[in-house]
């Protein structure tokens, strides 16, 4: 299917592995022009290589810096004054304790995983309004709908974005902007790695991902971890003309983990 992405451009924030580099390149490969983003100059670099590998005429552009920062976004800001598309992934999860959680690390989530996408989405979306077309998407997570009793801090956050989706898409009736959520299950990124790692207790992934489907999420449908590249299908969907009708809407890719119909 072509999904007429040909030469819109694209901010991924926190692409350089994961689910951000596999919608990265799966925008790429519709022939949309991509910014590769990551926090410092080897991370970037090192994704650059390893998607032009696997899309040699890929259309890169590419910005390093914490975007977590209100002063980096500026100066992303500054060298991309519009972009076409705005897939606000950046962000970050690990296992812990609730009455371990501090303060800060309250704070922290919520200004990696919620303000990043919130100013971003402030600094784009005039323009997308003013040229009648533009779209919109957070990384959500299942967590956002049964946030996880591991990672409530993250969970909060997840929820968070959901809201501030449907929110910023109710400003667009009417027009050729749309505002969505994407709500990936379980999926073996790196960090899900690492999660697995910290979980695990030394079994091999394939013994803790049966016990992780049959006791942790056992609604899932799937009954396995999505590949990142699954999660992106559908995000490069929705980042395309051809997804006009679907607008506010809390997209799941979860397996079938969240047990509703709706």
């Amino acid at each position: 299917m072509d999904l007429r992405l040909d030469n819109k451009l694209a901010l991924v924030t926190g692409s350089t592995k994961g689910i951000g580099c596999a919608i990265a390149t799966s925008l790429l490969r519709e022939k949309a022009r991509v910014i590769v983003n990551g926090r410092t100059e080897k991370s970037v670099n090192e994704a650059l290589t390893r998607i032009r590998s696997s899309v040699p005429n890929a259309a890169l552009e590419s910005f390093a810096g914490d975007l977590s920062r209100a002063d980096v976004a500026d100066a992303l800001a500054k060298r991309f004054p519009a972009v076409d598309i705005l897939v606000n992934n950046l962000g970050i999860f690990e296992p812990k304790p609730f009455e371990q959680i501090s303060d800060e690390e309250w704070r922290r989530y919520f200004e990696v995983n919620v303000l990043s996408g919130v100013r971003l989405s402030r600094i784009y979306f005039g323009d997308m309004m003013q040229r009648n077309w533009g779209r919109i998407l957070f990384l959500s997570s299942e967590s956002g709908l049964q946030p996880p009793p591991e990672m409530i801090h993250y969970g909060m956050t997840k929820t968070a974005v959901i809201a501030v989706a449907r929110g910023i898409a109710e400003l667009t009736a009417g027009t050729g902007v749309t505002v969505n959520s994407i709500l990936p299950g379980p999926t073996r990124s790196e960090g899900v790695d690492q999660f697995v790692n910290m979980l695990s207790a030394g079994k091999s992934f394939a013994e803790f991902e049966k016990e992780f489907f049959e006791k942790v999420r056992p609604t899932s449908l799937l009954k396995r971890f999505a590949t990142p590249e699954e999660v992106a299908n559908l995000v490069a969907y929705v980042c395309s003309p051809l997804s006009a009708a679907t607008n506010g809407a809390a997209l799941r890719v979860d397996g079938g983990v969240v047990k509703s119909a709706f």
